[in-house]
């Protein structure tokens, strides 16, 4: 496992396989798949808790999401066997046809952008943490008598950051930071987990909590409901793999955990396309047995499941309805174990978001190389030029979004809408249409198909019903 972590690099690397190298084992497939869920979305749990109505709501919401969260792994691994792609937007293009597929990339470019977007807010609110921080060990002077300084502004610490490491990190065609700070993200969110909860029983008898753990009623359904999307933020990075990787990288991960050595050729970005995991970490297991998938879904998304409810129980628990939607805005500034969680998710999202803008650079720019190859040759000039001005727009924009919409949860419900198409939407399609082809009883096929539309419809509705009032709640703020 140390092995695994420590070669578990760049996402963007394309090694040279064999075709009967090593596959992936169970817990390689866990620890993968672990690794990809854990991350940023764990910050607004606790927050997501107390807009749920208490603990009770949220973990039957929890629950609920659970089932259809596992589905979804086990719609998209079935899919894969059945059409032999092993990327998430090939099955969806194989299986729903070319129009869904189409509609598939459309949508997986729009949800890295959002949640580009979402990872320059939770930096910037742990930046004007941070330099509260300094400012008051400087001066001496408490977080509430501080004085409006320029430079302890986060939106000029969060543009100086964009313009000096993220930007330099994100226009090359590979991201080698990434072999070492893989596992950044996964330690970060252990690290906050085990914090809230000491934070939770170490706290001084005077800031005890007395807010209800939960409430009652017709009006705890409406708050219940209205968490799916912080929910589906949360868990699709397990579900679909958010974070994602390079299917031949799963194979390379294969390699290491069996002790195989392949060396790097170049990067994918070149011409090999990087989707979703879920789908390529199926595709490279050992045991491709749709009831050991089945497990291994299960046991992945229930230590994910304990990991975000302890997060948002003792969150919850420590700050009641009072609790910010960044869960690390709510501990002071001087707070040396929050300050060590602040700095450990500020570097791992400032090491992962280069991946997620040359995810969604690729999607776009490589139509354009296709197309500019029809005409004339691509050269490497224009493929710079290109990159260089798809990477800057990106950039660009998410930062001034950033900027003009700060809160977080603004930003998580419209990301929690869109994930509901990879969590809900497409998998139910992929269940209706591939059971078509497939020899099952009558009854079966009634029974799939009527879970595929239950599915779809759930995911639609979700979709709809958040990203409307998330449009509605910026507009009225405008």
């Amino acid at each position: 496992m140390e092995e695994l972590a420590k070669e578990s690099i760049s996402f963007l690397t394309k090694p040279s396989l064999d075709t009967n190298g090593p596959k992936l084992g169970s817990l390689g497939a866990v620890f993968i798949m672990l690794k990809s869920a854990l991350g940023a979305g764990l910050l607004i749990f606790p927050w997501a808790f107390a807009k749920a109505g208490g603990i009770h709501s949220a973990v039957t919401v929890e629950m609920i999401s659970l089932v259809f969260l596992i589905s979804g792994l086990v719609i998209l691994g079935y899919s894969s066997s059945i059409s032999g792609q092993n990327t998430y937007q090939a099955v969806v293009r194989d299986v729903c046809g070319p129009a869904i597929g189409k509609l598939c990339e459309i949508c997986y470019v729009f949800n890295l952008f959002i949640i580009s977007v979402a990872f320059l807010v939770i930096v910037a609110d742990q930046l004007q943490k941070l330099c509260l921080s300094m400012h008051e060990l400087i001066t001496g002077l408490p977080e509430s008598e501080m004085p409006y300084r320029w430079y302890t502004d986060q939106r000029f610490a969060l543009f100086l950051l964009c313009l000096f490491f993220i930007f330099p990190l994100s226009v090359p065609k590979e991201i080698s930071i990434q072999k070492y700070t893989s596992v950044l993200g996964t330690f970060a969110a252990t690290y906050l987990t085990v914090a809230i909860a000491v934070k939770y029983h170490t706290r001084p008898v005077h800031e005890i909590n007395l807010s209800p753990l939960y409430n009652s009623g017709v009006s705890s359904w409406a708050s219940m409901f209205s968490v799916i999307p912080t929910i589906c933020f949360g868990f699709q990075k397990s579900a679909e793999l958010l974070c994602v990787r390079c299917p031949r990288l799963i194979d390379y991960m294969a390699g290491m955990v069996r002790g195989g050595k392949w060396r790097y050729e170049k990067s994918c970005a070149a011409g090999e396309s990087c989707h979703e995991a879920c789908i390529a970490v199926y595709s490279s297991m050992e045991n491709r047995k749709l009831s050991h998938w089945v497990f291994i879904s299960v046991v992945s998304m229930l230590i994910c499941l304990l990991i975000y409810s302890l997060t948002g129980v003792f969150g919850y628990l420590t700050f009641g309805k009072n609790v910010a939607p960044d869960i690390l805005m709510s501990y002071s500034g001087g707070d040396v174990t929050m300050i060590i969680a602040r700095l450990l998710f500020g570097i791992s999202i400032i090491t992962i978001y280069p991946i997620i803008v040359l995810l969604g650079r690729s999607v776009i720019q490589d139509p354009l190389l296709r197309q500019r190859h029809k005409h004339t040759a691509v050269t490497e000039s224009y493929e710079s030029r290109t990159r260089v001005a798809l990477t800057t727009a990106w950039v660009t924009v998410a930062l001034l979004i950033a900027v003009f919409v700060p809160d977080i949860s603004k930003v998580i419900s419209v990301v929690g809408g869109v994930s509901a198409f990879f969590i809900f939407v497409f998998p139910g399609l992929c269940l209706i249409f591939v059971v078509q082809s497939e020899s099952v009883s009558r009854t079966m096929r009634y029974l799939l198909v009527a879970w595929g539309m239950i599915t779809l419809l759930c995911g639609t509705y979700i979709f709809g019903h958040s990203t409307s009032i998330a449009i509605m709640h910026l507009l009225s703020e405008m």
